[in-house]
């Protein structure tokens, strides 16, 4: 092994100098350069002294600087995984040997990278199936990367679930209060990433949880002249709030299924109706304390769906949700899982 932990290293590529803090495998280290880990190829080091030894030049006397003269430091660029605006997971594979000394993925490093200007407190659950497999909170400052664990590859065939839920530390009236994002990686897919990966000599797979922290959504405004003109009886809010649903583990939204006057109404009528049942079922969800909730939104252009995952990302007594294949309701459901 030409390096080792604690050795001092030189990046050829940037001429920067570092100290090894972990070994990864063979072929690859984890190094650590004013204060940020990543990782790197061996071939790509090298030790400093002799470097430095065919570089050292008779240097003049450096004149004084005052402290008016002193430019304001600029701030450091981490992106050192050339990674684009938002947040990130980054998988970062481990390899072995095995019978046949190939080169096999043992397991991986996860990691996120924050690659905007916010302080977020994240809450960070990996789900396999429906199990619980780990589960961290903790802080992550603007253009940093946090390691959260090691996965086994192997747990890759069952269908794990990353979820994120993020907050900003500093909280914002014009941005949500929370906002969730979830990960799901099949194992074919993440082999063939991991083999253009290695083709590109590249050393992490990435995944982009979200670009933007989100703004707090428009509220939708409802044209209730034109529900009247349909024949449609409004009450009060305070009448209203004496309607107590009763408790429904499955909510069809359908606008056929909420209303037999639906033909005279517009596309935005019939989804802020779709919305208003929604938050009425939801909440009597909550009332209630269901553990689950399942929300029958259909497929179409997915307006409607996409409306109801932004709502439950800002909503706090969500733990998940998930849109996958149900053997009822194809794609065309929503099943929420509650947290009180």
């Amino acid at each position: 092994m030409k390096f080792q932990v604690g050795d001092k290293v030189l990046l050829l590529h940037s001429l920067e100098e570092g100290v090894v803090v972990d070994i990864i495998d063979s072929k690859m280290l984890l190094v650590e350069v004013d204060g940020v880990q990543f990782p790197v190829y061996q071939d790509q080091l090298d030790h400093p002294y002799l470097h430095r030894f065919q570089n050292k030049k008779q240097q003049a006397p450096k004149p004084k600087k005052y402290a008016e003269d002193i430019k304001p430091e600029k701030q450091i660029n981490t992106n050192r995984y050339q990674l684009g605006h938002g947040l990130w997971m980054i998988l970062l594979p481990v390899f072995d040997k095995d019978v046949f000394d190939d080169d096999v993925v043992e397991y991986c490093k996860i990691y996120i990278v924050n690659q905007t200007a916010d302080t977020l407190h994240f809450e960070y659950r990996l789900f396999l199936g429906q199990l619980l497999d780990f589960e961290l909170h903790n802080e992550i400052r603007p253009f940093q990367e946090f390691y959260l664990h090691d996965i086994l590859f192997e747990k890759f065939n069952d269908g794990p679930r990353f979820v994120f839920d993020c907050a900003l530390k500093t909280p914002e009236k014009h941005r949500v209060d929370h906002f969730e994002s979830t990960l799901k990686i099949k194992n074919r897919q993440l082999f063939q990433r991991i083999e253009n990966m290695r083709l590109k000599q590249e050393a992490v797979v990435s995944y982009l949880l979200w670009d933007e922290y989100p703004d707090k959504p428009e509220p939708i405004s409802l044209n209730l002249d034109s529900l009247k003109s349909a024949g449609y009886t409004l009450h009060s809010d305070k009448k209203q709030a004496n309607v107590h649903l009763p408790p429904r583990t499955v909510v069809d939204l359908h606008i056929d299924k909420l209303t037999d006057l639906w033909s005279g109404l517009s596309s935005a009528e019939m989804l802020a109706m779709q919305l208003k049942a929604f938050e009425q079922f939801y909440e009597a969800a909550i009332a209630h304390r269901q553990s689950t909730l399942i929300v029958i939104h259909g497929l179409g252009k997915c307006t409607l769906r996409d409306e109801i995952h932004t709502i439950l990302r800002s909503k706090r007594e969500v733990k998940s949700f998930v849109n996958q294949f149900h053997p009822s309701f194809g794609y065309g459901a929503t099943e929420i899982y509650f947290t009180y």
